[in-house]
């Protein structure tokens, strides 16, 4: 199994970000699209890209684990604000593929409305016995709660999609270290 080294990432580093980068940001981009035009018929679909990226996101923190944090790609001399921001960046971001999907997760099943995904019933809805067309919470606190930190984590991790775009774009144009092309797949001397 190959693994990333200085002047190459993984085959399965560079797949796993762009999966898990990629989908994010279209999770994210149709998220605030069906909340602020009341787009319900993209939902179903919604979560159910949710809960699969949330096991991909999961094998990329184990990936992640075993094989460590990449070393940078040159010896540049950046600031230590630059290190810190961008150590943040990266915890962020990590932390909330695994956190946006959980999240979901909370708001819709606690709040009783269960997932299916692609017509596989996972968590089954909560019907009210008085009216099958009405739905209850399971637990509405945690049901709601989860649904916040979906709705102000999906905020911060567009920040911190911003940052990380803005930081890869600094190591390309003004550093030319090599970073944006180890994660494209390309070895870099």
């Amino acid at each position: 199994m190959q693994y990333d080294n200085h002047n190459k990432f993984a085959t399965t580093t560079v797949l796993l970000h762009w999966l898990v980068g990629l989908t994010i940001i279209g999770l994210l981009a149709v998220g605030i699209y069906m909340s602020e035009n009341d787009v319900y018929e993209l939902y179903p679909w919604h979560k159910a890209f949710g809960f699969l990226v949330l096991f991909v996101a999961l094998a990329r923190v184990v990936w992640r684990m075993k094989n460590g944090w990449p070393a940078a790609a040159a010896n540049t001399n950046y600031t230590p604000i630059e290190r810190k921001l961008a150590a943040v960046v990266h915890w962020v971001l990590i932390s909330a593929t695994l956190l946006m999907p959980i999240s979901g997760l909370m708001g819709s099943v606690l709040g009783g409305h269960g997932l299916d995904v692609f017509g596989v019933e996972i968590f089954a809805p909560n019907y009210s016995v008085d009216d099958p067309e009405k739905t209850l919470p399971i637990n509405y606190a945690l049901s709601k709660a989860g649904g916040a930190i979906h709705f102000y984590l999906g905020y911060t991790l567009i920040v911190a999609l911003l940052l990380h775009v803005a930081g890869a774009l600094k190591h390309h144009l003004i550093d030319k270290d090599g970073t944006l092309k180890r994660m494209l797949g390309k070895t870099i001397n």
